[in-house]
């Protein structure tokens, strides 16, 4: 494993351990995935499937991942930068992943016991089948 992601899981503290399993799930529920830090304000996360991506205020393509794994104060953000047919994948979804808090593109829980695992593979399933076909909708900025 890449010594900077081992710092990274390490830096999260009481985290870590929360961190490898949702880790875990991910590389579980997308085998092959590429995965690696990535830069967000004065701090990173662990992004998986890089894509073009195109914020509306920039000019020119950059790459954002498909999927993002972050340690908050209070809880983990997992990120899952899909939107097919002009709707975010885990807003859409939000009511069958547990006791969660999302937004468009965010999942927040406390821990992974909250979550339902199963409907969150099926939603990273799901969102790197639409990457892989070129439906998803995110990328286009």
């Amino acid at each position: 494993m890449d010594a900077d992601i081992e710092e990274w899981f390490a830096a999260a503290g009481p985290r870590e351990g929360e961190l490898r399993a949702a880790d875990a799930l991910v590389v579980a529920a997308a085998p092959g995935i590429d995965r690696q830090l990535v830069a967000v304000g004065s701090g990173q996360m662990l992004g998986y499937g890089l894509m073009p991506y195109r914020p509306r205020s920039a000019r020119e393509t950059t790459t954002w991942p498909l999927i993002a794994l972050a340690a908050q104060k209070r809880h983990l953000s997992l990120y899952v930068c899909a939107v097919v047919d002009g709707t975010y994948l885990a807003e859409a979804r939000a009511e069958r992943l547990g006791r969660v808090s999302c937004g468009k593109s965010c999942i927040r829980f406390s821990s992974l016991d909250r979550l339902d695992r199963a409907e969150l593979t099926a939603l990273l399933q799901d969102a790197v089948a639409a990457t892989r076909a070129g439906a998803n909708g995110y990328s286009a900025g």
